[in-house]
């Protein structure tokens, strides 16, 4: 049965939607541009191998995955339902610029500064700000193990945040080292520390008592569970100096970060938070959320992700990489109206009596002075049709007349 509908978790665009997102995408693109990262694009879709390899997180459970076809699908083990894909759509941009990097390693400068842009795909459930295809805005770059990577991107990402009139933002910062050396001195092994990660990443969704209960419910010790929440408890009060004995290593790579950032004349808040884990496995240190308001989400995030590489090329890369969430921007710019517009949009008015080519002269015209001039046949009920125009972004109208020497135009407000 025919539906005007689309699937679930999808989304049209009408006009002035449409307009605004393009828009968005225009301002961070020139800014991501404008400290030297270069655009590149890769595929929708992944072989199902390299989406379900382990470092996408709690993302990799949820994976559209692409049914075999053909004599593919006729060879293939049917008594288990996981073999009968071979393909899915992209769930980040990470995954699918690491097989890029890995493919085209040869063709690319010694430090890549990468810049994507696109959808990304997730069989999320459906709820407001949650949807099942939205897009990603990401910076990385590969080859540099300095923290000129990390303080690079910070910086073009609170820069491009600070275009698009957001103030008063906060950079949380943390490194996976220092999670992981905790995680061990709670008496953990090793090889479970992603999955402890993961579920410590759920702190502010789920609180202190959800995450012990997850750990507990996975058969990890009591004794260990709560050693490790009493010693994030711990070095949540005491600050950066807290890890200094507990991760050196961490600890310089961050003290290092937040300061240059703080010198920065143009400066942005930036803090040090324990809590912070990010879900994404393929971390490895530096990791970086941005917050905004009172929000209860991040606007932006990534991290360090320094063995990713090689574990498709099998020569490790160091790189780093930082995501705008473009969906939540978009929509903190409605609500708080803060959309400038790129230029003005004028309707230019006509009746079926006035002459085509005189009034796409004046078209011509105005389009020297308006970013947008638009034709359109003047309706009698002339108030419904400035206050449609008015919703589809236009600025201002012109109504022809060619006893007029000029043509004066008026803003909606006038009508």
């Amino acid at each position: 049965m025919y539906t005007t509908l689309p699937p679930t978790g999808m989304r049209d665009f009408l006009p002035r939607e449409k307009e605004i997102r393009e828009y968005v995408m225009r301002e961070i693109r020139d800014e991501y541009k404008k400290s030297g990262f270069t655009e590149i694009e890769t595929s929708f879709i992944e072989n199902i191998g390299n989406l379900t390899g382990g470092d996408g997180g709690e993302n990799s459970k949820l994976l559209f995955k692409i049914m075999m076809r053909g004599d593919k699908l006729k060879n293939a083990d049917l008594s288990n339902p996981e073999n009968l894909a071979d393909y899915g759509l992209r769930f980040d941009l990470t995954l699918p610029l690491v097989r890029f990097y890995a493919n085209n390693r040869n063709e690319l400068p010694t430090i890549f500064k990468a810049l994507q842009m696109g959808p990304v795909f997730r069989a999320e459930r459906p709820q407001k700000g949650r949807y099942r295809a939205f897009t990603q805005c990401d910076i990385d770059v590969i080859g540099d193990d300095s923290n000129l990577a990390e303080i690079e991107i910070i910086q073009t990402i609170s820069s491009t945040l600070k275009r698009l009139s957001f103030e008063n933002f906060t950079i949380k910062i943390n490194d996976r080292r220092i999670l992981k050396a905790i995680v061990m001195r709670a008496g953990f092994e090793e090889e479970v520390f992603t999955d402890i990660a993961i579920t410590l990443d759920k702190l502010d969704k789920i609180g202190i008592d959800g995450v012990k209960k997850e750990l507990l419910s996975k058969d990890y010790s009591e004794t260990s569970v709560q050693d490790l929440l009493d010693l994030t408890d711990s070095l949540s009060k005491d600050g950066i100096e807290g890890i200094k004995e507990a991760c050196p290593e961490g600890y310089e790579n961050l003290k290092q970060i937040i300061e240059v950032i703080q010198s920065i004349e143009d400066g942005f808040n930036i803090e040090f938070d324990f809590t912070l884990v990010r879900g994404m496995g393929y971390y490895t240190s530096t990791i970086f959320e941005i917050t905004y308001s009172d929000l209860g989400y991040a606007i932006a995030g990534g991290g360090r992700y320094d063995k990713m590489v090689g574990k498709i090329s099998g020569v490790d890369v160091p790189a780093v990489g930082f995501s705008i969430g473009f969906e939540r921007i978009v929509d903190l710019l409605l609500s708080e109206d803060k959309l400038s517009t790129d230029g003005e949009k004028i309707a230019l008015l006509f009746s079926d009596d006035q002459p085509l080519s005189a009034v796409i002269q004046s078209a011509v015209a105005l389009r020297k002075s308006y970013a947008v001039v638009s034709l359109y046949k003047q309706k009698k009920k002339l108030g419904k049709q400035l206050s449609q125009l008015s919703k589809l972004g236009y600025n201002g109208y012109v109504v022809f007349s060619t006893d007029s020497e000029g043509l004066e135009v008026k803003q909606f407000e006038e009508k």
